[in-house]
């Protein structure tokens, strides 16, 4: 993670901590352990405190989408233990983009809308499936079944909120998939240095990085490698403080690529037919870097016009206006030209 980079993660991260401390009020919840701590939502009778009521209430009508509630949250012991015997799940984090996915594409009226479905080119009647398995063939005839996101009609998408990056890569995975070669110029994808045996530094919560279950792959240092030029990252910076003795040195990296899921779930457009987009927040201008990057190794023109970028700000206008109250007093999300709501002040919206 560059300093560019963890700087406009660890903004937002602020700005939601404290629009979800005044959102949070009156809504069953608890804190993380961490500094700054994080609000964790647990469910009641009806509704859900990280959620628009409605797209909850459609969400728990659908066990295909409540599934995605059995995702068990990656560092629980991070936070105090709920008063039931239900763990927390990874949707019940204020910093969750899976949660701000399913908000936006479970709110009645947002998939049946003429509006969303051309900014997102979506045709057909079938609903959003969320967590899809992708099975991104193998060059050995297997198939990574990794998820992904959403997938609506022939679209895949990537969701992205705080997450620190899009993940890093050993080459020699990525370059055993199939259509790795057919699709990029591998001289052109970032490549960053990888720690081979990467000691696991404790993260309070998986949204810094990813949702997924993946290995994080941030373990990058001072080395130049391939492309990469020499960037001061936040693991870098703890590792000079490390005694002697617990220092790496360049040969504890091996070369890997940047990007990975980005890369991934092109390689999943292309043998699906799909398209593919990423969807971010607009205060991430990183992330967007960071998929342009991806974009310009794309070999194929008629690949390269399925693969799109759209920020929660540019979906907001096309939104019911209850749901845009909600994403404006929960998470400053409006849309371009306009001022989210001053934080903690005011009554709260009836929504």
């Amino acid at each position: 993670m560059t300093i560019e980079t963890s700087f406009h993660a660890s903004e937002l991260r602020r700005e939601l901590g404290l629009r979800n401390r005044f959102w949070a009020r009156g809504r069953a919840h608890v804190e993380s352990y961490g500094n700054p701590p994080v609000i964790v939502y647990g469910p009641e009778v009806e509704r859900h405190g990280n959620f628009f009521d409605p797209s909850y209430s459609a969400i728990a009508a659908r066990p295909e989408w409540m599934r995605r509630f059995d995702k068990i949250h990656a560092q629980g012991r991070s936070l105090p233990k709920a008063e039931s015997d239900r763990r927390w799940r990874e949707l019940d984090s204020s910093m969750s983009s899976d949660a701000l996915l399913m908000n936006v594409f479970c709110a009645p009226g947002v998939a049946e809308s003429p509006a969303v479905r051309r900014a997102l080119g979506i045709e057909g009647e079938e609903p959003p499936a969320f967590g899809w398995k992708a099975r991104v063939p193998w060059a050995n005839g297997r198939s990574d079944r990794t998820e992904v996101d959403m997938r609506w009609g022939g679209l895949l998408v990537e969701s992205k909120l705080t997450e620190g990056d899009f993940q890093a890569k050993s080459a020699a995975v990525v370059e055993a998939y199939r259509d790795f070669d057919a699709v990029f110029e591998r001289e052109l994808l970032p490549r960053v240095p990888l720690r081979i045996r990467r000691r696991r530094e404790p993260a309070e919560f998986p949204e810094d990085y990813s949702q997924e279950y993946e290995d994080l792959g941030d373990g990058r240092d001072l080395w130049n490698l391939g492309n990469q030029s020499n960037v001061l990252t936040a693991e870098s910076t703890f590792r000079q403080t490390m005694p002697p003795t617990e220092r790496t040195s360049p040969a504890d990296f091996e070369s890997a690529y940047e990007s990975y899921q980005l890369i991934r779930n092109v390689l999943a457009a292309h043998a699906g037919g799909e398209s593919f987009c990423v969807i971010h927040d607009g205060r991430r201008p990183d992330l967007r870097e960071a998929w342009f990057r991806v974009l310009a190794a794309v070999r194929s023109a008629a690949l390269r016009v399925r693969l799109k970028v759209l920020t929660w700000q540019e979906l907001a206008p096309l939104l019911p206006e209850d749901l845009q109250q909600f994403l404006d007093w929960k998470y400053g999300i409006v849309a371009a030209g306009r001022t989210a709501s001053p934080l903690g002040q005011g009554a709260e919206p009836d929504i």
